[in-house]
């Protein structure tokens, strides 16, 4: 198995392991973070009515107008988890489930999840 592999196969099992924890529910829905190579994305999920309350991303329009060119991707997975929270209140979810997706919690993950906090989400 050659080092591609491998390191997708660690992330499909921390994948695995957080996704069979967390659930969300219509009091509390499932904030999902997903990050590719040059974008990052977040959602509000309620799992019991599989639909998605709130969504923000780099690659939306809104963001994409705020987003300099000498930023850097933290400070767009700042403004993606700022502008996710807000969109989160318009719609009255104030409490969330975090989960991670099976990436690490540092970097751009955790960048956008305290900014989500400082922005008023709870979790």
């Amino acid at each position: 198995m050659n080092r591609i592999a491998k390191k997708r196969a660690r992330y499909e099992r921390r994948n695995k392991r957080v996704r069979g924890k967390i659930n969300g529910s219509t009091e509390r829905p499932r904030l999902t973070v997903f990050r590719s190579a040059e974008h990052i994305y977040a959602q509000i999920i309620d799992d019991t009515t599989e639909r998605t309350l709130a969504s923000a991303s780099t690659s939306d329009r809104e963001i994409k107008s705020k987003i300099a060119g000498g930023m850097t991707k933290v400070e767009q997975s700042k403004l993606v988890g700022s502008v996710l929270a807000q969109r989160a209140k318009a719609v009255n979810v104030s409490k969330v489930a975090f989960d991670r997706n099976g990436f690490l919690y540092h970097g751009r993950v955790k960048a956008l999840a305290e900014a989500a906090r400082e922005s008023g989400l709870d979790f």
